[in-house]
């Protein structure tokens, strides 16, 4: 997964293990530092990644499923469907997927470690996402109780558009913006960002800027988005 950019949770070191697929009735692959992997022939598609030969996307997520959480899966999904352009990370040549295909993937697999993660977090997948932060922060919010909010919503004012949200309660008129480190680095990046602040509040709406500080201790952000909620309804 992390080959292909999709998010993975830990880091990767020279002294991990790599595994290899090999299709069943194959040899098993035994070597120090090698693990082997046998699945039916159709399985798994044969990828080159760059110079590096490996599987196809899904076959990949499917052999990471029983090592994710619930939470950790939506993330990888988001990544491996997003039709964003800008979603960090991810490799440039990657197949174009789509909940659908992996649902398929999943009927032709039938059942194996994480399986039926796979298939509760596809319920869970929203497309247009543009980063994992942005899901992380979305998945918080309907664990604290709050709302769905929308994903990526486009705010326009006579016809002109105006902002687009990483999340938003659009009836409420809440807009809700990740602001990761590129946020904070760029001088040129923050002064879009405090002037887009400044036109949404003008148009009337409230803008809850979250950092990853927000996502670990999460109480005072949900609060304020609760707070923000009760004042509009």
């Amino acid at each position: 997964m992390r080959v292909w950019g999709y998010p993975h949770p830990g880091t990767w070191s020279i002294d991990a293990p790599i595994t290899v697929v090999v299709t069943t009735g194959s040899a098993r692959v035994r070597s120090r530092g090698i693990t082997g992997l046998r699945l039916a022939e159709g399985r798994a598609h044969p990828w080159r990644i760059g110079e590096i030969p490996g599987v196809d996307p899904v076959t990949a997520l499917f052999m990471c499923a029983g090592t994710l959480t619930d939470d950790q899966m939506v993330i990888a999904l988001d990544a491996m469907t997003s039709t964003a352009d800008n979603y960090p990370g991810l490799r440039e040549g990657r197949p174009t997927l789509t909940p659908i295909d992996i649902e398929q993937c999943l009927r032709a697999w039938v059942r194996f470690p994480g399986s039926r993660r796979v298939r509760d977090g596809l319920s869970r997948t929203r497309d247009g996402v543009e980063s994992p932060k942005e899901t992380e922060t979305r998945l918080l919010l309907a664990t604290g109780g709050l709302p769905e909010p929308v994903v990526q919503h486009e705010i326009h004012e006579n016809g002109v558009l105006i902002a687009r949200s990483d999340l938003a309660y659009p009836d409420l008129k809440i807009a809700i913006e990740y602001e990761g480190d590129g946020h904070r680095t760029s001088r040129d990046q923050w002064r879009r960002d405090v002037q887009r602040q400044r036109e949404l509040e003008d148009l009337g709406w409230i803008v809850i800027r979250v950092t990853q500080l927000d996502l670990v201790d999460t109480r005072p952000l949900l609060d304020r988005i609760r707070r923000a909620v009760a004042s509009r309804r």
